[in-house]
């Protein structure tokens, strides 16, 4: 039984849900891959070789962990901005609509990898333009998929949740908490 596990993600909020639950990577990597969507490509499916490809490149002896979020409307994923102006129109998109957000974990454990993807519908209240402004220019936006967080500002425009908040936020905890048991990492 072991807790030690490399992290394949940058992402402070990942490192957050994790201690959360009382896990603390070993170490952290940020996988450095191709992340392009591919013609035709599902958002889930894009979100799956994503989580994978992370996985894969990370190499070493302890179990690793990766993980990748998607938000979806209409079945188009929606990455993070690149500009202010992708993020309000990002944010337009969305208001007064119900969208997906899919995160697909990766663990791997020598030639062992099993990646599940866990999909939550989020209904967005109608938004003003002076809200999409005010948020846009907190930047609050710039770093996230579909140009929102919902732990942080953006949370104020979910009128519903359908499934793992954590998901959301960018890591289903039940589901990777199941994941790395399997592979002998335990809180």
């Amino acid at each position: 039984m072991s807790a030690a596990f490399v992290l394949a993600s940058g992402s402070p909020r990942r490192r957050e849900l994790l201690a959360r639950v009382g896990l603390k990577p070993s170490h952290i990597r940020s996988p450095n891959i191709d992340e392009s969507v591919h013609v035709g490509e599902l958002p889930e499916v894009y979100a799956h070789r994503l989580a994978q490809e992370k996985a894969h490149v990370v190499r070493g002896l302890e179990p690793v962990l990766a993980a990748d979020t998607v938000v979806a409307l209409r079945g188009t994923s929606l990455g993070k901005p690149t500009d202010v102006e992708q993020a309000s129109a990002m944010l337009r998109e969305l208001s007064g609509q119900c969208h997906q957000v899919h995160t697909a974990v990766a663990v791997k454990l020598g030639k062992y990898t099993q990646v599940t993807v866990v999909t939550t519908d989020i209904r967005f209240r109608q938004l003003s333009e002076a809200e999409i402004m005010t948020y846009v220019d907190s930047g609050e936006p710039m770093d996230k998929a579909g140009a929102y967080g919902i732990q942080g500002a953006g949370g104020a425009f979910v009128a519903n949740i359908q499934g793992s908040y954590t998901n959301v936020v960018g890591l289903p905890l039940e589901e990777t908490l199941g994941l790395l048991w399997d592979v002998g990492v335990h809180p």
